[in-house]
């Protein structure tokens, strides 16, 4: 009987955008416990000092990249600056985005949908086009994008956000269908309520902020950017060789009822 395949990045080369903080961090920390060489990029050099001295704390190799994820030339930087540094990319975790004010759609501003779809979704694809180049090159890898469990349930207010995260994970879909036979792996996460700065600053930090919110969540709490980390390795690692094209929703049940 064949053994079950593990999480070990040991050799291996991950990229992670929005590494500054929340799930971004936890996920480039991650990689680097599970022995992967990490380029982690952000547009905050501040978060991206912060990830990187964890990192080297524990005797993790780290680049560090300032990237704004909405420009071509920043993206395709970052990607050189990897294969640069460490000879090779094989995972990558495009999670870099940001929120929109709470906003129906007639009162969204042009700027605001603009500046949502360019850092949520143009980043994916920009991402996703010199990653699978560089993929295609040494004859495979693995891609995780995130989306969000406002990509598969629409939501009041959200009209620009949910926009973007439903189109990346159809964006995810289609670079699977292209690329499965290539042996590129293109998945998303969709997380639900996770504890991260993006969620303090929705509530307004503030303890009737957060009961608002995590009163949506059937298990009774918001989700820790560590276990969408631990999702994020699996779905790049041997043990989820066979998952492509999926979008994996992580919200503590949130949509079960949809």
């Amino acid at each position: 009987m064949t053994d079950i395949p593990k999480v070990d990045f040991n050799g291996k080369i991950a990229f992670v955008t929005g590494a500054g903080s929340g799930i971004g961090r936890a996920a480039a920390i991650a990689f680097a416990k599970a022995g992967a060489a990490v380029t982690a990029a952000d547009i905050s050099e501040k978060g991206l000092k912060e990830t990187v001295t964890e990192i080297e704390g524990m005797g993790g190799r780290v680049l560090s990249v300032i990237c704004d994820v909405a420009k071509s030339s920043d993206v395709k930087a970052a990607l050189d600056k990897t294969v640069e540094k460490f000879g090779r990319l094989d995972v990558a975790f495009n999670n870099a985005g940001i929120e929109q004010p709470a906003q129906s759609i007639a009162d969204l501003s042009e700027e605001v949908w603009d500046r949502t779809i360019a850092v949520n979704l143009k980043s994916v694809f920009l991402c996703m086009k010199y990653e699978i180049e560089i993929m295609l090159r040494q004859g495979g890898g693995a891609i995780v994008n995130t989306a969000s469990g406002a990509g598969v349930l629409a939501i009041r207010g959200q009209s620009s956000y949910c926009a973007s995260k439903f189109g990346v994970v159809a964006a995810s879909k289609v670079a699977a269908l292209e690329y499965a036979d290539k042996n590129i792996r293109v998945n998303a996460i969709c997380p639900g309520i996770i504890d991260t700065p993006m969620i303090a600053r929705y509530t307004g930090d503030t303890d009737e902020g957060r009961a608002r919110i995590i009163a949506q969540e059937p298990v009774g709490r918001m989700g820790r950017p560590e276990e969408i980390a631990g999702t994020v390795l699996w779905l790049c690692s041997d043990a989820g060789g066979f998952v492509t094209g999926h979008a994996m929703v992580i919200d503590g049940g949130q949509t079960a009822g949809i």
